[in-house]
């Protein structure tokens, strides 16, 4: 190798090294993904809430479940307090919501923070949502504010980060309390304030459905007095029984089972690991040539069927024995009659006729002018080219006629 070429493979490894070294340096990007995961410390997880809950507003109170709330209400049937769903999605089997509202109906609370709810949920308590969208890629200005008398009056809570609103688009008025509104401030045209959060009586007890599951995300609850808003929600809850707080459904995973998970996610070792893929890629490039003699190619022989043919072909056309290829053309012709049609030989010209014309769909009159020629043919001592030609035709259009071929 020249000089220039170790000059340009210096260059090169300076570069990469440059590249890596701002890589390595650059601020890591913030994960919007919404998880809704106890653990994570993610904006759109829930660690502060669940801190919150554990710590502050009901300590001693609350219990994390794991498990599918059809299991443990099954397994738990003197269970008592308020079982709470907080994800972006909570989505329940059918046999599992009747028995979340037995066990409603039978005096507790049932909490749901959800961006959609399934159908048999809405016609149990007669409501239906919709969305509220401020544009395309257009960041909405939502002010979220609680109704409850009993709470205190206190300025609305800002959040801007959605460019959408889920709200309760009805409700039923006889039965269900509204909670929660949210209003457009900025939107030009001056839009009334939709639902948020309800309240509705369920048997013995009641169900608190809330709209807006992101209020009990870390980015809500830590953006200036946000957390009130969170706290007047939690209020509903039975602060004198246990809270349940459900760690299934969640779009998040709660833990990771990929080892790669723990290398991509930790700066040194992500750098050591793509380092690894690029010390090998340069084996690969310097080390990973052929260092033996190249092994010759072996032109593989050709079918020389073909030629042969042609070859003796030609020798009985030079030759003038016209003679010798009709009968060869006949015989072949015959051969293959025999083989396509199951047909004998010769032994009744008018039935075999009249079999291969029935088994070839070909006329029979042409059939027996085919027949006619050929041993006509045969019995003349001399053939004219014209006439081997004639005789090629009307087997090619039998085959035609017979097969398309």
């Amino acid at each position: 190798m020249g000089k220039k070429g170790i000059a340009y493979i210096i260059i090169a490894l300076v570069t990469l090294g440059a590249i890596l070294l701002l890589q390595y340096n650059k601020t890591k990007d913030i994960n919007w993904f919404e998880s809704y995961v106890r653990s994570h410390k993610i904006p759109y997880g829930t660690l502060v809430f669940n801190e919150l809950m554990e710590t502050k507003l009901f300590p001693g109170k609350t219990k994390q479940l794991q498990v599918p709330p059809f299991e443990f209400l099954s397994k738990n049937n003197g269970a008592k307090g308020t079982y709470v769903f907080i994800n972006n999605s909570v989505q329940f089997q059918e046999a599992e919501l009747y028995l979340i509202l037995d066990w409603v109906a039978q005096g507790n609370s049932l909490f749901i923070a959800s961006e959609g709810f399934e159908e048999k949920l809405r016609d149990t308590l007669n409501f239906e949502t919709a969305t509220h969208y401020g544009g395309f890629e257009v960041v909405q200005n939502q002010d979220h504010q609680l109704v409850n008398p009993f709470l205190e009056k206190s300025e609305p809570y800002s959040y801007r980060k959605d460019n959408a609103m889920r709200y309760f688009k009805t409700i039923d008025t006889l039965k269900s309390t509204i909670v929660g509104v949210v209003n457009f401030p900025d939107e030009e045209e001056e839009q009334p304030e939709v639902v948020s959060v309800i309240k509705s009586p369920f048997g013995k007890g009641e169900i608190v459905l809330s709209t807006f599951p992101k209020a009990f995300t870390n980015y809500f609850i830590l953006e200036k007095e946000n957390k009130s808003y969170t706290a007047g929600l939690a209020s509903y809850f039975k602060g004198d029984e246990t809270i349940y707080l459900d760690n299934h459904y969640k779009s998040g995973k709660t833990f990771y089972t990929s080892p790669m998970h723990i290398f991509l996610n930790t700066k040194e070792l992500k750098w050591a690991y793509y380092l690894a893929l690029i010390g090998v890629l340069v084996y690969v490039v310097f080390e990973g040539k052929r260092k033996q003699r190249a092994i010759p190619v072996v032109t593989p022989l050709q079918n020389q069927t073909l030629a042969f043919t042609r070859t003796i072909s030609d020798m009985y056309f030079e030759k003038g024995d016209q003679k010798a290829i009709v009968e060869h053309k006949i015989n072949y012709f015959l051969d293959y009659l025999r083989t396509k049609y199951y047909l004998g030989n010769i032994a009744n010209e008018e039935d075999f006729y009249k079999n291969l014309a029935a088994r070839s769909n070909y006329s029979l009159d042409e059939t027996k002018k085919l027949f006619g020629f050929m041993e006509k043919l045969r019995e003349q001592l001399q053939i004219t080219d014209n006439e081997l030609m004639q005789l090629n035709k009307r087997i090619q259009k039998f085959k035609s006629e017979t097969d398309g071929k």
